[in-house]
């Protein structure tokens, strides 16, 4: 933990109870397609080992990651499930990928050839069978991948390979949570044609074919295939507004209650003063009070993931259950909000910048839509000084429970 990270008063509660829920949601939704998690970039944000446990008991069946370094934290966490490693390892991260039971995706002929040393390294082919890759065709995201002309020599390459094992192919969707948007039928018929073109050649069917993220599996029952990989709906948000129905239906068709979001930030008031009508706050001093308020200062900032555009679009915190706007610009450290005169707030009191308090709630979609984004990019980057406590409200009551991991 950073400095400071366990002395401020800020945290992030994490909920393991609704990362079991969603994910239970989940593989019921996309039955009998296995689920698997996306427990990259720290679980967006979440904590990767105790959510990556709590979605397995939820239901998933594995686990994916961006970076062997986040395989290997979950190995760390003494998680032995399957790992699937979401793009090409560069070649020094291929021996631990192997050495820890990570599969590594492969999509050119460099990265087999790299995988193929690695794996002699650790005496595939010789006193012990191929270590299992998977390849990934590009089918229109046009990020990594093999392009559909390519995917037969690589496929050949990793066959011919006594020390690897060909166990998987997948593909990413670029528009699934646009409902409308014909592209992803184009992506899933380009993916047909490459099985098609392989199975042609004669070439294996590998173990598993998947192409499905939270809006493919949702939205696109017919790409769920072997295996579905839920990133954000695992954390409790709909991946695009279009699916939202789709999700309510979905849920509905498998008696399961709605998504949770698994993720609430908090902080402590650290000061409160009452300044008259008109006067200006924080750097810049760039907006006067529309009335006299009782400002309160929280210790958070843009370090911790409060950008400067909450501030200049309207955002808000709750305190002591209604919503409170900010009132200057957003500094390093520190925000100012103002309340009515009269609200009764005080230094240590719980303010909620995402999350419920009474009977309102503010969530990691209205920060996006203030700001221009997506919710994934709202709680990825909430900061490393926000330390993550960890919580369980397994009986859905809205009660929870402070656990250890």
């Amino acid at each position: 933990m950073p400095a400071e990270g366990t002395h401020r008063p800020a945290w992030a509660d994490i909920d393991l109870g609704a990362v079991r829920h969603n994910a239970a949601c989940l593989a019921a939704i996309s039955a009998p397609a296995r689920l698997c998690a996306v427990v990259k970039a720290d679980a967006y944000g979440h904590s990767a080992v105790p959510v990556a446990r709590a979605a397995l008991e939820g239901g998933a069946s594995e686990l994916a990651v961006a970076l062997v370094d986040e395989g290997l934290e979950l190995r760390r966490g003494q998680i032995t499930a399957p790992v699937l490693v979401l793009s090409e390892p560069a070649d020094g991260a291929l021996t631990d990928a192997f050495g820890h039971g990570l599969v590594p995706t492969l999509y050119t002929r460099d990265g087999v050839e790299a995988a193929r040393a690695a794996a002699r390294v650790l005496g595939a082919g010789a006193s012990r069978p191929g270590f299992p890759v998977e390849v990934k065709v590009d089918t229109g995201m046009h990020r990594v991948g093999a392009s559909p002309s390519e995917v037969r020599s690589i496929v050949e390459q990793v066959v011919a390979a006594p020390e690897l094992e060909y166990s998987g192919l997948w593909t990413h969707f670029a528009v699934a949570d646009e409902v409308a948007d014909g592209f992803t039928s184009e992506q899933v018929a380009r993916f047909e044609a490459v099985r098609d073109d392989l199975k042609a050649a004669g070439l294996p069917e590998p173990r598993r074919v998947h192409a499905a993220n939270s809006a493919g599996a949702i939205a696109w029952p017919s790409a769920r295939y072997d295996l579905v990989r839920c990133g954000i709906a695992v954390y409790g948000y709909s991946p695009g507004r279009e699916v939202e129905p789709l999700l309510a239906a979905e849920l509905g068709r498998v008696g399961a209650g709605a998504l949770r979001p698994v993720l609430s930030w908090k902080a402590r008031v650290t000061m409160v003063r009452e300044y008259e009508q008109g006067e200006r706050l924080s750097y810049g001093r760039v907006t006067p009070l529309a009335e006299r308020a009782v400002v309160a200062t929280l210790p958070l900032g843009y370090a911790d993931g409060i950008g400067r555009g909450y501030f200049t679009s309207g955002g808000s915190v709750l305190l002591g259950g209604r919503r409170c706007a900010l009132a200057g610009t957003v500094t390093m450290d520190q925000i100012v909000v103002a309340c009515r005169p009269g609200s009764g707030v005080r230094e240590g009191d719980e303010a909620v910048l995402i999350g419920e308090q009474g009977t309102e709630a503010i969530t990691a979609d209205e920060w996006a839509d203030r700001l221009g984004t997506v919710s994934y990019e709202i709680v990825t980057r909430i900061g490393l000084r926000v330390p993550r406590r960890f919580v369980d409200s397994a009986a859905g009551d809205g009660r929870q429970q402070e656990v250890a991991t």
